[in-house]
Order: C-alpha cells, then structure tokens, then sequence
C-alpha cells in the first residue's frame, strides 16, 4: 500500500523537479540515477522529498517497475516545463552577459536623437550584430529617473551630472549658433557677437530640456533673458517660430545642419570668441554589470559621429 506524504508548504526544488523527470523518463531509477550522475539512494531521496513537498505520491515502487500514479503524469508534465523554462533563463541569462548582446536600454535626450541616431544605429549593429538596443528618447529629468531605477542602462546627455554612482564617459563637443529669419538685420553678417543677444528675443525650449537652461545661461551673461511666453517641444517647432518672424533661437550645430534645410527662410550664424556650447555625454550606472562595456560604446559612438561628419568636435 503506498504511503500518503504529509503536505508541505515548501516549494519543490530544482534538483527535485529534475530527479523526478528523469525517473519519468526511465521508470528505472538506476538508468535515471546514471543520466543524472547520482547514486539511487540520492535519487530516491530527492523524488521522496518532491513527495512530501506537493503531499502526493508520484510513483509507485516496486521489486521490479516503476510506475506512475496519476498525480504522478500529471506532476510529470509539468515538471518537464518548468525545467524547460529555467534552462531557457539560464540561457538568455548567459546570452545577455556577453560582452555587447543582448538588450541595451539607451535613453537620448531628444535634441541629441534625431541628429545622432541616423549616424549611429547601422554602425552599431554591424559592429555588434547580437547586440539589440533600445532607445527610449525622453528629457533629462525622466533619464535621469531611469537610469536610477534600473529601466535605462545608459543614456546620451548633454548635462553634467553630479549625482553619485552615475559615470559620464564625454562624447563630443558643439557649438551653438545662432538661428535667425532670413531678412533678420543680422543675417548677413555671417558672424555675431555674443552680446548681440541682448536686444533680441531668444525663444526657449519647454520645461524639461536641457537645452533650455543652457540658452537660458547664455542669455543671462549677457542681460538678456529669454522670451518666456513662447516654448516648444521640439527643435523643429522651434525652428519654425523663428521662420514665422517671433524671434531668433540658439541650436547645438547638429541639428542647425538639419533643422535650418527644413525650414525655408531661415539664417544660420555662427558666434564669434566666446562661442557657447555644450558637451556631449554617455552616462552610466557605475554599478552596472556591463560598465565595462559602456567604454568601448563610447568609442563607437565617437567613430560613427567622425566617420559621418557630424559638425561636432569628437572627444
């Protein structure tokens, strides 16, 4: 008569999970004992355990078979996809810790992604074909929350971080310039100076973008400060106001050089000593398992902006 195990609130282990399955396999526990490299007592003691950890009886012993209750098909199945699951978790566990595969979360801030991605993207996956990353374009402020949480491995800023745990690698740097509408009074002196800005009116990014302190900075060393009344959301909105004859904006020379094409009756005009700008970062957790990856992305990033000419200076 088989015995009834008492019921246990201990969850089965792995060890037991695979120990059973292979006496399921066999209905031996000797050919199952040498598949998995155990002695049979080891066996029998891991397939008992399993017992008492679910309170049913799973397999019926005796001199000369091993059979299967019920309980014990019907564990069997299961048991063969859950072992089936965690060998697929060891493997893309595997996967994902070699170097440059897997999924990389890469937060952009989005006056960086649409001048920055179009060059970067095809030599990044030819140079890392298992690698598959993830852009998550968003402000400053949510990358910075991302990255803090965990959700974002590494992100390009163009701030400068002062939180601790947090490592900028610099990518390149860029000018600003100064964008105007074509029949501005200044628009065909090619050059301006910095304190020209003091009797314009600069239009600003929202809230949120980076790029709307730096301008603000800018403005502010100068006696001016801004015009506050009308924001954007994206550079090529901003850009458009400008052509509409509401002001004049400051733009990071990479996106001047595609932002500036769109927009008909627009002028582009470079600073004279000191000419603002801004730097170019990658930034990443310190803690991060794959830090010693984010180096050698860097670089990669530096060779594709060199290599497509982006009006930058690459670090």
């Amino acid at each position: 008569m088989g015995r009834s195990p008492a019921i246990s609130t201990k969850a089965p282990t792995v060890s037991q999970l695979r120990a059973f399955a292979a006496v399921a396999a066999k209905l031996h526990f000797r050919e199952a004992a040498a598949d998995l490299g155990l002695s049979q007592p080891a066996l029998s003691g891991a397939v008992a355990a399993l017992e008492d950890c679910l309170g049913a009886q799973l397999v019926e012993r005796t001199t000369r078979r091993v059979l299967l209750t019920p309980a014990g098909e019907l564990v069997a199945v299961h048991a063969h996809r859950v072992l089936a699951a965690m060998d697929e978790l060891v493997d893309a566990a595997q996967v994902s810790s070699r170097p440059f595969s897997g999924r990389l979360h890469l937060g952009v801030i989005p006056t960086v992604a649409p001048y920055l991605l179009p060059v970067l993207l095809r030599p990044l996956r030819k140079a890392y074909p298992a690698l598959d990353p993830v852009i998550h374009e968003e402000q400053t402020p949510a990358i910075l929350d991302g990255l803090a949480a965990g959700r974002l491995d590494a992100a390009v800023l163009a701030t400068t971080v002062e939180t601790v745990g947090l490592v900028q690698l610099p990518l390149y740097a860029e000018d600003f310039v100064l964008v105007v509408p074509a029949d501005h009074p200044s628009a065909a002196e090619g050059k301006v100076a910095l304190d020209a800005l003091a009797g314009l009116d600069v239009l600003l990014m929202e809230e949120g973008h980076c790029l709307r302190d730096q301008t603000l900075d800018v403005c502010r060393e100068v006696g001016s400060a801004g015009l506050d009344t009308t924001r954007a959301a994206s550079l090529a909105t901003l850009v458009q106001l400008v052509a509409g004859g509401l002001g004049v904006t400051l733009l990071p020379r990479s996106a001047a050089a595609v932002e500036t094409r769109r927009g008909s009756g627009l002028t582009e005009l470079e600073f004279l000593d000191p000419v603002p700008g801004r730097e170019v970062t990658l930034v990443y957790r310190a803690s991060n398992p794959r830090a010693g990856e984010f180096a050698q992305l860097a670089g990669a990033i530096r060779a594709a902006t060199r290599t497509r000419r982006l009006p930058v200076r690459v670090a």
